[in-house]
């Protein structure tokens, strides 16, 4: 398969992780969302949306949005529990991270990484609530080592991408301990060197 992203999306590191992590064979072709390459008429056939990351299965049938392709790749595997109950636990998070994580925290980190805003530029109620979800989150792992079926699933592969990223928005992880402590037990499963932010 073929994977269209840029690897400074957490969107697109998502389906990555997925991929190395199931020993799936693919070809990464990067897109340059701030050139425009995402908008041309090549890509849009592709993917109308016109949003990374894109794959395209060798049958030649394309897939966008990330937790569906990460939910896509990850079906019969043990990212993906089998058990009904479980993957709509899976998907409660999937849903969760792109209504009320994604936007957050990875808007404060695409002005500053993409668009070179200083910490002190940012929307003042997008870093808060990209605050409330960064402590959400380490308020319920205070009391499980996973967000779902008590294992590794795509979840937390979802949710992972953005939060170890997270101080390159400007937000702190150093007094949030649970999620920092679940950041190095994901990188560790997923066989990722841990990032700066995430000590």
């Amino acid at each position: 398969m073929r994977i269209y992203g840029d690897l400074q999306s957490g969107n697109c590191l998502k389906v990555k992780y997925t991929a190395d992590a199931l020993g799936l064979p693919y070809e990464w072709l990067p897109v340059d969302i701030l050139r425009g390459e995402s908008r041309t008429a090549e890509f849009l056939a592709m993917s109308p949306m016109g949003q990374v990351p894109v794959v395209v299965f060798d049958d030649g049938r394309a897939l966008a949005q990330s937790n569906a392709i990460v939910r896509y790749l990850a079906r019969g595997t043990d990212l993906l529990p089998e058990a009904p109950f479980e993957q709509a636990q899976v998907d409660e998070w999937l849903f969760w991270e792109q209504n009320a994580h994604e936007f957050f925290v990875a808007g404060c980190r695409f002005q500053m990484l993409y668009l070179r805003k200083a910490a002190a530029e940012r929307e003042p109620w997008r870093v808060a609530r990209a605050d409330q979800a960064l402590d959400f989150m380490d308020a319920i792992l205070s009391g499980r080592d996973w967000f779902a079926a008590g294992r590794l699933t795509v979840a937390d592969i979802s949710l992972l991408a953005y939060t170890r990223l997270a101080g390159e928005g400007g937000l702190d992880l150093t007094p949030r301990t649970s999620l920092r402590a679940w950041i190095r037990r994901c990188e560790q499963a997923l066989g990722l060197s841990p990032v700066e932010t995430a000590q």
